[in-house]
């Protein structure tokens, strides 16, 4: 069935994967830009653009009450993030109550925090950068007259862009043959997820989950930060060395973001293949890394869509 689907977050990583599944799919879709410049973006990519903020809540409520349902995946990514995502939420929510059409709505793994066996049902404990999510995800969960889901993307890589680049940005070690620090110890385990992946269980979801879902975008693959590092280390020619960070430096380095990245977390998505039949195709994200071009730049845009 065809869909007039309204998107947050088209131009970001995370979303504009999501918009192009949605139109390769034949659903319309209306993406809420922010500038001229990126409606032009979406425009030229077969999409209709609404230049909003997402703080402007009547222009949401509008689109959204005009809509077939919703994804939402923008975040500002700043310290206005939660303010401004509550707010946007609340539209949405009340623009479809009463209505029964899909909202899906992002979370991320992280909220679970460290665990080797991370589903569903696990309790949060969320780092500081992500715990305002908690109460916001429980808030469209529980909403009435909305088909609501929830996505909890993991560390979400493919297209060249992720925390990846975060990563081949990090530290080199000095002398004849330097080495790439690592986030932290290297022991810890990061779930994982394709960015194509991902966006998959987005729009299917907003075809058909159930009323109060919850999933886990998990591919199920967990390697360590040893082993993505060292196929990062390879990747920018420093042949696989790497070298720990101890955990207060890191967190000196990386702020609240290190907090979350020093997580151990393994997942599986199982529940996801299970009730919506979502099958991970992607590769790997070591055979990801090995295959991408890192070149000088780096990109941690979507550590909003956490």
């Amino acid at each position: 069935m065809v869909m007039r689907v309204l998107l947050t977050g088209g131009t970001g990583y995370i979303g504009a994967a999501v918009l192009d599944r949605l139109i390769s799919g034949g659903h319309q879709v209306t993406a809420v830009v922010r500038s001229a410049e990126k409606a032009h973006v979406v425009r030229a990519r077969g999409t209709e653009p609404a230049i909003a903020d997402l703080s402007d809540v009547d222009a949401l409520h509008e689109l959204a009450a005009a809509s077939d349902g919703v994804i939402h995946v923008a975040s500002p990514g700043d310290e206005t993030s939660a303010s401004v995502d509550e707010a946007a939420v609340g539209c949405f929510l009340r623009a479809l109550g009463g209505t029964d059409r899909p909202f899906v709505h992002t979370t991320g793994l992280w909220l679970h925090g460290s665990g080797s066996a991370i589903t569903e049902s696990t309790a949060m404990n969320a780092p500081r950068l992500t715990a305002w999510r908690v109460p916001l995800a429980k808030l469209v969960r529980d909403a009435r007259g909305v088909r609501t889901s929830v996505i909890a993307p993991a560390v979400v890589y493919g297209r060249g862009g992720g925390l990846l680049h975060l990563v081949a940005a990090g530290p080199r070690t000095a002398g004849n043959l330097p080495a790439l620090t690592m986030v932290g110890p290297g022991d810890q385990h990061w779930s994982t997820v394709h960015v194509d992946d991902l966006a998959e269980l987005y729009v299917l979801a907003l075809e058909k989950a159930p009323p109060g879902s919850y999933f886990l975008g998990a591919g199920g693959v967990n390697p360590t930060v040893r082993e993505i590092t060292e196929a990062v280390s390879r990747a920018v020619g420093l042949a696989g060395r790497v070298e720990p960070e101890p955990v207060v430096q890191t967190l000196d380095r990386l702020g609240l973001l290190g907090e979350a990245l020093l997580l151990d977390q393994q997942a599986s998505g199982d529940t996801a293949r299970r009730v919506l039949g979502w099958l991970p195709q992607g590769p790997s994200i070591l055979d990801d890394i090995a295959h991408m071009d890192f070149g000088a730049h780096t990109d941690t845009d979507a550590v909003a869509d956490f």
